[in-house]
């Protein structure tokens, strides 16, 4: 059932949460943030890469909140990778949240994936989660535009 917590509180653990759920914890979370910082320009932030025929194949997603960019997704097609497309896309990117008053970007990315492609292009670790997944690891980088 859930283990009662502060009088008529339970704490409930459910194998399948929903979507409802998370929008009331996000919700909370987002006015309590709001009451302490200027949350800036606030959405969804993309640079796709289609084919010929209009496809999405590959791309950056991301959002901007509290003047950051948070790239969320990067992929660049394997025929695609070391022609400079990947660079094109994230300067792309980060003149458009630069455009919304962003002052960096921000990225997490796997041992196996782009580390060094970040860094090439500007980025600094700021920490790592090692076995994650076991055996590898997990990189948090960032970068101040203009710097």
């Amino acid at each position: 059932m859930g283990r009662r917590l502060n009088g008529s509180l339970r704490l409930v653990a459910p194998d399948a949460p929903s979507d409802a759920d998370r929008a009331t914890i996000l919700a909370a979370l987002a006015a309590f943030n709001r009451a302490h910082a200027d949350a800036g320009v606030v959405g969804p932030l993309a640079v796709l890469l289609q084919d010929d025929q209009g496809g999405t194949v590959g791309g950056l997603w991301g959002a901007t909140l509290f003047g950051w960019l948070k790239i969320e997704l990067l992929f660049v097609p394997r025929p695609q990778r070391g022609t400079a497309v990947g660079r094109t896309l994230m300067a792309r990117a980060e003149r458009l949240a630069a455009e919304r008053g962003c002052i960096g970007a921000f990225v997490d990315t796997y041992s196996f994936q782009a580390r060094g492609f970040y860094e090439k292009l500007g980025y600094s670790l700021l920490g790592t989660i090692q076995d994650q997944p076991p055996g590898g690891a997990r990189h948090f980088l960032q970068k101040r535009f203009g710097v």
